[in-house]
């Protein structure tokens, strides 16, 4: 097969003499463009993945290849290793596809200090990087690795699709990550669905969409944004920096209505692209007139259908009522602390004239007999 273009082995169990006659056989294949290799350790031995994955990554090194999808492998940190030279040398590839490979945080920065180690290559031979695409979901990488990462991505600066969904990444992380995509400015897909984002991944994240004028798909679904974070997103879409966007993904957030009128505004004003909006499990009522709001912002563009069923819908108790205000007020906490005590010291303590009428009448009282 002299113009073999694309080698798909997905579903299959391959060993480590299997993988070296392969990748014998591969290395000779100059116009090789695509390896699928998804689940192909099925019952492997962990000593045995990395040899396997070694042989092919070194065959990979001799082809221009453009896509490598190693998804639903679970060779952890150690399948990591194997990658490196492969990831640091690579002048063509476009397609990472590492889903679901129990990576970790070791394995994740492995992947990171690779990535960066491409990126340094290509400026210093006045190079643009290929990298466009990287999925990386399901691999528990949290905040641990996503310093690396976030540099790496900065450093590449040419991603379109980013998609790390369900890794475990805590708000720090959330805020490296999207700082460092901030240099992407030809992003087009983002997924970061269930991660932990709170207020303050949120705000981040806010600050980062400026940066990404070419966004189409943007998923935190799942992530806790929290009403003040739910706010600060929809303030950042009603900015009008983006609007392409096609897909917008924001289920069980915490969201509330006062983000929902900002939602619609911005829906009115600039995201007349939007075709698919999943709002459900947020903390608004979908019977009130925010949520009217929404849909006839949406039917201006003709995409009256595109908001999701709110089946599901999450009631605020008075104790979540309670924790959000905790939350807020306790940025101002120390300044109030200070304004009190301060308060204290310049004013002295009397008895007020409301005090004293009080001592009177007790005075009376006790006089009197029934």
């Amino acid at each position: 097969m002299d113009r073999l273009e694309v080698i798909r082995l997905s579903g299959n169990t391959i060993g480590v003499e299997a993988a070296e006659s392969l990748a014998a056989a591969l290395k000779t294949k100059s116009t090789l463009k695509r390896a699928l290799l998804s689940d192909i350790f099925t019952g492997r031995l962990l000593s045995e993945i990395p040899l396997a994955l070694k042989a092919l990554c070194d065959a990979f090194e001799e082809n221009p290849l453009i896509e490598l999808d190693l998804s639903d492998n679970a060779f952890g940190p150690a399948g990591a290793e194997p990658l490196i030279d492969f990831l640091s040398n690579t002048k063509t590839l476009e397609i990472l596809r590492l889903n679901n490979n129990g990576l970790g945080i070791g394995g994740g920065t492995m992947i990171a200090k690779s990535l960066q180690a491409w990126a340094d290559k290509c400026k210093a031979e006045n190079r643009t990087s290929t990298l466009h695409t990287v999925i990386c979901g399901r691999n528990r990488l949290e905040d641990g690795s996503a310093p690396s990462l976030g540099l790496a991505f900065a450093a590449h600066g040419t991603l379109k699709v980013v998609r790390m969904p369900q890794n475990g990444i805590r708000p720090k992380g959330i805020s490296q990550l999207v700082q460092g995509l901030r240099t992407c400015q030809q992003l087009e897909h983002l997924d970061l669905q269930d991660n932990t984002f709170t207020a303050k991944g949120a705000k981040a994240l806010s600050k980062s969409i400026p940066s990404w004028p070419q966004l189409q798909i943007l998923n935190v679904s799942d992530c806790l944004l929290s009403k003040r974070g739910g706010l600060a997103l929809a303030n950042a879409l009603n900015d009008g920096h983006i609007k392409q966007l096609t897909h917008l993904h924001l289920q069980y957030n915490e969201i509330r209505s006062d983000a929902i009128l900002v939602l619609a505004e911005a829906v009115r004003t600039h995201l007349k692209e939007l075709q698919h909006l999943e709002l459900n499990g947020n903390q608004f009522d979908p019977e009130m007139r925010e949520t009217q709001e929404l849909i006839d912002a949406l039917a201006v563009w003709s995409h009256e259908n595109a908001l999701d069923d709110l089946d599901d819908m999450e009631e605020v108790d008075s104790e979540e009522e309670d924790d959000e205000e905790d939350e807020t007020d306790s940025e101002d906490e120390d300044e109030l602390v200070k304004k009190a005590e301060s308060n204290e010291k310049k004013e002295p303590l009397v008895q007020n004239d409301d005090s004293k009428e009080e001592q009177e009448l007790v005075s009376q009282l006790e006089k009197t007999h029934i």
